[in-house]
């Protein structure tokens, strides 16, 4: 079954590459088939990640940046994460109904995939799936996250350009900038534009930069600063066009391959991490293992030498 999908995802099915990117999102074990199987396929999309608070505008900003796409030729696909429905373990918010006007494109891939409980807002199964539309013939792949705060950085993990949306009248928020995503946003949009206080806003970001100059000049990058109404179309030209000079940029500069080794880095990190996390969960129900669990619970025996022992048995590994 598999192997059919992926013929046909290549040729350009919808809904076999809908079907994989199912695959991906809900079985682990296919999941791994999948990508290895696709894995010589992909490789040759950008991403751009759209991030930032609830309420900044990100689905509609992400639906004038379709358009933009789609009038240069390029096949678009994009993955709203979204909150996990407590019912159903599914997407609670459905993006795909807020860009419901690009569904009938032929050339654009809306999926919506659920959190499941993860903490950056990033399920573990979204660089499965950006994978398969990758192989699918995607030119650019739009990942637009939750939006639930800091712990937003895993995005920089995922994106080739990060673009931070944020809104007038945030008043402290923007410290919460400063203090987490001012280190992994390339783009900073501040939408809704419109409002009183976009001004104040801007400068107050520009300032935040210009106190880490020394920083963006080692990096070769300051992260541009873009005032969006995406409700009225305004100041998407320039935001696309501001995207699309960072993604030169990178590639001229040899950041790009720079880039993808460190999150090709993270990821192998992260699967062997799960791999060992997965066995050890397996043999902690062997009985002599679980009384060392037991031990530490009745302060016979500290956490880490228990955690070494675990791994000296399970694993072979001395710590």
């Amino acid at each position: 079954m598999i192997k059919d999908l992926i013929e046909r995802m290549l040729k350009g099915d919808k809904k076999a590459t809908a079907r994989l990117i199912t695959l991906v999102e809900n079985d682990e074990e296919k999941a791994r088939e999948i990508v290895k199987k696709i894995y010589p396929f992909t490789g040759k999309a950008y991403i751009v990640g759209i991030t930032g608070p609830p309420g900044s505008g990100k689905s509609t900003l992400l639906d004038k940046l379709i358009k933009k796409a789609r009038q240069e030729g390029k096949i678009v696909g994009v993955i709203a994460i979204d909150p996990t429905s407590p019912f159903t373990g599914g997407a609670l918010l459905g993006d795909r109904i807020r860009m419901q006007r690009h569904s009938t494109d032929p050339g654009v891939f809306i999926r919506s995939m659920a959190t499941r409980g993860s903490l950056g807002g990033l399920a573990k199964a979204t660089n499965d799936a950006i994978k398969v539309l990758d192989a699918y013939g995607c030119d650019v792949i739009f990942v637009e996250t939750v939006g639930v705060g800091q712990i937003e950085v895993d995005i920089v993990k995922t994106a080739d350009t990060v673009v931070l949306v944020t809104v007038p009248g945030l008043g402290d928020d923007i410290q919460a900038i400063k203090a987490g995503l001012m280190e992994i946003a390339d783009i900073f949009v501040i939408n809704k534009a419109d409002k009183e206080e976009a001004d104040k806003t801007l400068f107050e970001l520009e300032l935040m930069l210009d106190l880490e100059r020394e920083k963006f000049e080692k990096r070769g990058w300051r992260p541009k600063v873009i005032k969006t109404v995406a409700t009225l179309n305004k100041g998407i030209d320039e935001l696309w066009s501001v995207i699309k000079e960072h993604e030169k940029w990178l590639k001229s500069a040899d950041k790009l391959k720079e880039k993808r080794r460190f999150r090709a880095e993270e990821e192998v990190k992260t699967i062997v991490s799960d791999f060992i996390v997965s066995k050890v969960s397996k043999e902690l129900k062997n009985n002599e293992l679980y009384e060392l669990v037991g031990k530490v619970a009745n302060r016979e025996l500290d956490p880490y030498t228990a955690a070494e022992l675990i791994m000296e048995k399970t694993l072979g590994v001395k710590v």
